[in-house]
């Protein structure tokens, strides 16, 4: 028979921070919740972030894009996602403490006050307002636009079962300054791959929410967890299908060469890998499948890369 202690004992851990990490390693112990708050500890978020912007910025350019993009596309990436982590702590801190995932966050369990969180996340919006100078004036005021996003997000869990979507419109919208200051235009096939990367964000983000779901109908908060509910599997197969679905019209509708499907046949593959492993009754495998979402973002350079830059040798 086991008793109380070993059961919380062979429970898994469910939070998502580590005291044992690189941070706490190689940072001095004052910057370690600043880390934290804006999950440097945690780059996954960041890579989704990167990843189809850089795709985009590929096929914007139909080959490679310039050095100095990828440079400014990838600092920009880094910060907006420091930036809407800070914002989500900010506003979630009442209810952070009360979930088994996020109890240990810097700024519900008080190791970073409200004011500091506050001042961090400002000097953070001034270097990306610095960016604004490194790209053309289109794509300036969708910058801007994202900005209303990043804060809506969090607010979004009070009153609607589909924050994911405006979560995965923010992440994604990389992709489209990618087109706006490539080519200073957004061609329907790259709004269809921003669309199929909501969609996949959708997807992969109500996995991941399933570790949070007995915490969250306990606390009032909507999500498409929630929505799902038993029947993740089936919702969760369909948005990852009409990503397939929407990723090969665009392809076809930017004139993408054979590599660029056989790169999307390895996509769809992996997307019918994590439907199968998911499991409603296993929450814990959320983090493994949500991480395994890099691999799909750096199959979307390589489809780019294959529909572009192998054209001359077809």
């Amino acid at each position: 028979m086991v008793d109380a202690s070993s059961a919380a004992r062979l429970r898994p851990d469910l939070s998502d921070m580590h005291p044992d990490d690189w941070v706490a390693r190689w940072l001095p112990p004052a910057w370690g919740p600043y880390a934290r708050l804006c999950r440097l500890d945690r780059p996954v978020g960041t890579w989704l972030t990167l990843l189809p912007a850089l795709a985009a910025l590929v096929q914007a350019a139909d080959g490679w894009p310039t050095l100095w993009r990828v440079a400014v596309f990838s600092l920009g990436a880094l910060l907006m996602r420091c930036v809407g982590c800070c914002f989500n702590d900010i506003f979630d801190r009442d209810f952070d403490h009360q979930v088994e995932r996020t109890r240990f966050r810097p700024l519900t369990s008080g190791q970073i006050s409200l004011r500091a969180a506050l001042w961090f996340v400002l000097a953070q919006l001034l270097v990306c307002a610095l960016l604004l100078f490194a790209i053309n004036a289109p794509s300036r005021w969708l910058a801007l636009l994202l900005v209303p996003l990043v804060i809506l997000y969090p607010l979004c869990k009070r009153f609607t079962y589909w924050p994911q979507a405006v979560l995965g419109a923010a992440f994604n919208w990389g992709m489209l300054i990618a087109w706006t200051d490539t080519r200073e235009a957004l061609p329907w096939p790259a709004l269809a791959m921003w669309v199929g990367a909501i969609l996949w964000q959708i997807g992969y983000d109500a996995i991941y929410g399933y570790i949070d779901l007995r915490d969250d109908l306990r606390l009032g908060l909507k999500s498409v967890t929630m929505r799902f509910g038993d029947q993740g599997k089936p919702w969760i197969s369909a948005m990852y299908g009409l990503t397939i679905v929407l990723w090969a019209l665009a392809g076809w509708g930017m004139g993408m060469d054979a590599p660029y499907y056989v790169v999307l046949g390895v996509i769809a593959v992996h997307f019918v890998w994590q439907a199968g492993y998911f499991d409603v009754r296993h929450p814990e495998r959320g983090l493994r499948l949500f991480r395994s979402n890099m691999q799909v973002g750096v199959l979307m350079v390589v489809a780019a890369l294959a529909g572009t830059v192998l054209r001359p040798w077809l």
